[in-house]
């Protein structure tokens, strides 16, 4: 189950249709739905949840809590509506493209993949641009 809730006035806009693009890349990753949730908010309410429990005192888009069991996917996601604006500005492509990417890069951390080094951030952007082009069809 994929749920998306709100701390701000923002409203995610086709919900079936981008839960069922997640679905189909969970199962292409060879792993299953358990329950995820999305939490959308702004900078301020992200802010204090990166400093609280990461102890990164820094903006940021998206965290993820991961309570993944086995291949089976569980977790929380946070994203900053504010972040991924100022994200789409400066990377040039509309808030809709950037917002997927984000959400789709919270699953692809709990399929698995990560972005630490420069090789895993490479696979990780091919997995996203992998996951947007699905997203299209």
């Amino acid at each position: 189950m994929i749920d998306f809730f709100s701390e701000t006035d923002f409203k995610l806009k086709k919900r079936e249709k981008i839960s069922k693009w997640i679905q189909t890349i969970i199962d292409l990753e060879g792993c299953s739905l358990g329950e995820i949730s999305y939490v959308f908010c702004d900078d301020t309410y992200l802010h204090a949840i990166n400093v609280a429990y990461l102890k990164h005192d820094t903006l940021t888009d998206i965290i993820s809590f991961d309570y993944s069991v086995g291949k089976q996917l569980h977790g929380e996601i946070y994203i900053s509506i504010e972040r991924v604006t100022d994200n789409a500005k400066d990377y040039g492509v509309s808030f809709e493209k950037e917002l997927m990417r984000v959400l789709i890069h919270g699953v692809l951390h709990f399929i698995g993949y990560t972005d630490k080094t420069e090789e895993d951030k490479e696979l990780m952007r091919k997995k996203e641009d992998e996951s947007l082009a699905i997203f299209k069809k």
